[in-house]
């Protein structure tokens, strides 16, 4: 094998702990690099000689040793164009981009639409316009934001279908039993994001206001002031049947509560919160989505009933129905064919 490094540079998110304790379980852990750029006391890594920790890239020096990095590398696997100083240095070093895979995970593309069209954020733009049309492989399981990619930059790089993440990925979970069968649970969105469209999702449920329904709203995750906007409209349109989630809940109970649930909004305009809806298909669960967004036609192709948002109700989920979909997600969100996939963009 070619001893020459690949090269993965990461933004720290809640996923990218669990990517490199898969790395290291299933390949060759030492001729792979980390670069891990954020909070680490937030996302915490074991720390090894070949995972690099910076808070930020803020000194040309940085700078450098990140360029020395990418023309060193046998292949660099950029984890999301959210860094701009990466998207720059790429845009100054155009010859690297070949060798570049951009692992997709949605906001990154979706910017394209949801940034703000100022002076600056135009001029950034057109750079990460060069950037994407030189990019030399796109890493996603989701086609249709690649024919985006293609579509607004003129992207002609080779297309990986991947599950991308372990987070992606079916899991056979045991969870409790509903405390009130008669009761409906509702899960509204996954953050606190404008994106997942609260206020109009809010007016499709206000019809129901008066039945024996539970509406939980993740709020964590995003933008604070919004977050605790949702809430109070929530709380004066629901009263206490509307629960805001502002807090981040540990994993178990997390699961707990997902086994409460027994239908899933999300509204979104984009594609966006994926390990959720795969975790909630798996578990059997009823989820409304947008038609419009790339993940619908993801699970139309792969034989996964999802419902559009614009003909919400709270009819319940058929049992062939949830047993089809739960059939489908165990055999194609699996561990075996991510190893597959990442075996082929490794080699």
């Amino acid at each position: 094998m070619n001893m020459r490094k690949i090269l993965h540079i990461c933004p720290l998110d809640k996923f990218i702990p669990a990517f490199i304790e898969f790395v290291e379980k299933n390949f060759e852990f030492e001729h792979h690099i980390f670069v891990l750029i954020g909070d680490i006391k937030k996302y915490p890594v074991h720390r090894k000689s070949n995972i690099i920790h910076i808070n930020q890239i803020d000194s040309r020096a940085q700078l450098y040793l990140l360029l020395a990095r990418m023309h060193l590398a046998k292949k660099i696997i950029l984890h999301s164009i959210f860094e701009r100083n990466t998207v720059n240095l790429l845009f100054k070093a155009p010859w690297l981009l070949r060798k570049c895979y951009w692992v997709m995970w949605g906001g990154d593309l979706y910017h394209h639409q949801s940034r703000t069209r100022d002076v600056n954020e135009n001029r950034y733009e057109n750079i990460r316009a060069c950037v994407i049309r030189k990019m030399g492989h796109f890493v996603t399981y989701v086609k249709g934001d690649y024919e985006l990619a293609q579509k607004w930059y003129g992207a002609k790089g080779e297309y990986h279908e991947c599950l991308m993440y372990p987070s992606n990925l079916y899991k056979e979970y045991v969870v409790p039993p509903k405390k009130n069968e008669d009761q409906l649970c509702v899960l509204l969105g996954n953050s606190a994001d404008p994106s997942n469209n609260h206020n109009e999702m809010f007016e499709k449920l206000l019809p129901y206001k008066n039945k024996n329904v539970l509406i939980y709203c993740p709020l964590s995750y995003g933008l604070d002031e919004y977050a605790e906007r949702i809430a109070k409209l929530g709380k004066t349109l629901f009263g206490d049947k509307f629960i805001p989630l502002l807090e981040f809940i540990p994993f178990e109970k997390y699961l707990e509560l997902l086994g409460q649930i027994d239908i899933a909004v999300f509204a979104h305009n984009r594609q966006q919160g994926m390990g959720n809806t795969i975790t909630l298909l798996g578990l059997g669960k009823k989820v409304f989505m947008r038609s419009d967004v790339t993940q619908w036609r993801l699970f139309e192709e792969i034989g996964v009933k999802v419902f559009d948002v614009e003909e919400f109700s709270l009819e319940s989920l058929a049992d062939d129905t949830k047993r089809k979909n739960i059939k489908q997600i165990e055999g194609i969100f699996s561990e075996k064919n991510l190893i597959e996939q990442y075996s082929k963009i490794f080699r």
